[in-house]
């Protein structure tokens, strides 16, 4: 069997131990390799002629990425994970013990694991490429470092500055890296081993110390000082997570015993911390998100089909969704893209939204100007189709008419070429009816995204009947190019996102209408999970364009979605919500941090007697709507499977992902509670809530969707 660890000797009395992980493009860390190191670090204890030793890579560009995930879902018991961390103490115990100095050489990446693997060499130096990070993201995870991590981390950088690093998994670059001392050097590639060994041969004297403000000096000093710090982490803790997030205060435990009760302590309670959140339902369902978008990373969304190459492409529609679609395919995806509007203020728009975001870049020294410079020139723009005959693909964001939609399939058949991919940027409007005025329409496809375009992480692919497997191959991966996850979904009116979420919406009007105050049902949904209250979100989409989709979804789906006449009432009152600065919430008071409700909103709905729920019976009254409708979407194939269905919702509108989303959540809850959850709701308010008959038979049948 090849090894994973290879031990070279040098002349000078500095040896090389090289970590390749065989058959795998990126290091991570394996339970099983505990006794291969333990073997090679006693060869090097008892070997008088090793003078150094400095640990590196064999991998081009990773020292270790962290320990592999599916060996923590393997464990069975508290008492098996718990194992796995003690064997990690046992392992890097013996390599900080070494009386040589040992040096971590890195390059790439060195997260999790791998960075505490790093913590437990006397000194470290890093390069200065950009592939180099550092950080310890086990809390993505729900879980926290295992490895000695919570213990010598702020021991190395100080409390302050690691439990914000382990608190929200941020990656350090090697700059940053150098200042506050997580490094002792930084320098080009080309010189990394040579000045590892140089480091090694001149000893811990060449280890830099973390600076530290004179407050955070004066608050690390002793324990009572400290505890001001820990209380303060804790209580923004509380105030983020509300609770539903068990890892970030096991961390702030984990540093407190063991600042204060020393490192054998110290280890000890991160070892049982760490176990009961490898075994907790919050990590398991935060894992298995990890595991479905990485899956998710290596289809191609139609099986056995190819994607051709994209060179460039077509946004038609300079506003707030075609400049943030443009500016993610020409600074993420590194793709030149043409906008085509039909006025220069739609173009001179789309321009500032990209370089307004890339000037954020510049300014945190993410990039250089010249960088910026070189991407900005990735995007042109005209008001007439000149230079497009060469576009792979065209993405149409203008606005939600089908005869303006018909046109703009008319002119890309006319000006691009026969395999141009014509791809829809509509929320509404079903995309086999988009194709009927195309001559090709293999060619036409969906492509919807969430806005603001550059921070929603998910797209929908969307095919209709005849779209062919090649342009849903070649839409999926320049999507993914774009840095988006996307998932394929069939045709059909709200496609999936927006089919789960308007019966949602609804129901949370309803609430309001039944005499809810706007905060408390805000609340109550943060509270259940989810980033924002569905008031809130119905004011930053906009009133109005809420008003639209309703209509839509009624016409095509049935009464089921028809939404309460508030609306009408509201758009009356011209509330469109944050845009025009009117809405259920005040816009426009800078003096006050807190988002206060504009109490004329109840005189305009007529409501007036403000009762307040209990907080978890209004979630689930809005939550098992949603539910219900995820379902009807599998049944009907609108979504290929339960997967795809919970990354849509956690990616697309926030579903809390500490519940793995919509059907991992059924699982958990149990299909039979949620029907009788919907029959006891379909008594009190209506048939909106009768369950499908697809949950009806696999509450009968005992099934789960995993």
């Amino acid at each position: 069997m090849e090894k994973t660890f290879n031990l070279s000797r040098r002349e000078d009395g500095i040896a090389i131990l090289t970590m390749d992980v065989p058959g795998e493009t990126m290091n991570t860390l394996k339970a099983e390799f505990g006794p291969e190191i333990s073997e090679i670090l006693a060869e090097i204890k008892h070997d008088a002629s090793v003078k150094g030793l400095v640990v590196i890579s064999g991998k081009s560009d990773s020292f270790v990425a962290g320990a592999d995930i599916s060996m923590l879902d393997a464990c069975t018991s508290v008492s098996a994970a718990k194992e796995l961390s003690q064997q990690g103490h046992v392992v890097f115990n013996e390599l900080e013990k070494l009386s040589i100095p040992v040096v971590a050489a890195i390059n790439g990446a060195c997260l999790g694991g791998g960075l505490e693997l790093a913590l437990a060499c006397h000194l470290r130096v890093c390069t200065d490429d950009k592939k180099t990070i550092m950080g310890v993201p086990e809390v993505q995870l729900g879980l926290l470092p295992g490895g000695g991590g919570t213990q010598r981390l702020p021991r190395k950088v100080g409390i302050t500055t690691a439990l914000d690093m382990m608190l929200t998994g941020k990656q350090i670059r090697p700059k940053q890296a150098l200042k506050m001392a997580l490094v002792d050097d930084v320098v080009p590639e080309s010189i990394l081993l040579d000045t590892a060994i140089a480091m090694a041969k001149k000893g811990k004297s060449a280890a830099k110390v973390a600076k530290k403000s004179a407050l955070n000096k004066v608050l690390e000093s002793t324990s009572t000082t400290r505890d001001i710090i820990f209380d303060q982490a804790a209580k923004q803790v509380q105030k983020k997570t509300l609770g539903n997030y068990p890892a970030p205060a096991k961390i702030i435990d984990c540093v407190k015993q063991g600042m204060n009760k020393g490192m054998i302590k110290g280890l000890e309670v991160e070892a049982s911390h760490f176990a009961e959140l490898v075994m907790s339902p919050e990590s398991e369902s935060l894992r298995s998100i990890f595991f479905a978008t990485t899956e998710m990373k290596k289809e191609t969304g139609a099986e056995g089909a190819e994607p051709r190459k994209v060179n460039k492409a077509l946004v038609i529609g300079g506003g707030l969704m075609g400049g943030g679609i443009a500016s993610v395919t020409t600074t993420k995806a590194k793709i030149p893209a043409r906008v085509k509007d039909i006025n220069d203020k739609g173009l001179s728009n789309a321009l500032a939204y990209a370089y307004k975001l890339l000037a954020k870049g510049v300014k945190r020294r993410h990039m250089t100007p010249a960088v910026r410079d070189n991407l900005m020139a990735l995007m042109t723009t005209t008001t007439e189709y000149k230079g497009v005959k060469d576009a792979d693909i065209v993405v149409e964001a203008v606005f939600e008419d089908l005869a303006l939609k018909h046109q703009m399939v008319k002119d890309v058949e006319r000006e691009c070429h026969e395999n141009t991919i014509f791809a829809s940027n509509t929320s509404s409007l079903p995309i086999g009816q988009i194709a009927e005025a195309a001559q090709r329409p293999e060619n036409v496809i969906g492509l919807h995204y969430f806005s603001p375009v550059e921070k929603m992480p998910l797209v929908e692919v969307i095919a209709h009947k005849t779209t062919s497997p090649e342009t849903i191959a070649t839409t999926v991966a320049f999507a993914r190019k774009q840095g988006k996850t996307p998932i394929v979904v069939q045709d059909g009116a709200g496609f999936y996102v927006n089919r789960i979420l308007a019966p949602y919406m609804n129901e949370a009007a309803q609430v309001l209408l039944s005499g809810e105050k706007v905060e408390s049902l805000d609340k109550a949904l943060v509270k259940f999970g989810f980033p924002v209250g569905p008031i809130t979100l119905l004011d930053e989409v906009g009133i109005d364009v809420g008003a639209k989709i309703a209509p839509i979804l009624t016409q095509e789906l049935g009464e089921r979605f028809r939404a309460p006449d508030a609306f009408d009432k509201l758009l009356a009152d011209d509330r469109k919500g944050r845009k025009n600065g009117k809405g259920f919430y005040q816009y426009g008071n800078k003096k006050s941090k807190a988002k206060l409700v504009d109490e004329t909103v109840y005189q305009v709905l007529g409501v007036s007697n403000q009762t307040t729920g209990s907080a978890s019976d209004i979630a689930m009254r809005c939550v098992v709507l949603m539910l219900n409708e995820a379902v009807r979407c599998l049944d009907e194939g609108i979504i290929a499977n339960p997967r795809d269905g919970d990354i849509g919702a956690i990616f697309g509108i926030g579903f809390p992902p500490f519940l793995g989303g919509p059907f991992r959540y059924m699982d958990s809850m149990g299909i039979a509670t949620l029907v009788s959850k919907l029959r006891q709701y379909e008594q009190q308010h209506g048939e909106r809530f009768t369950p499908c008959d697809k949950l009806i038979q696999m509450a009968e049948e005992g099934i789960n969707f995993y």
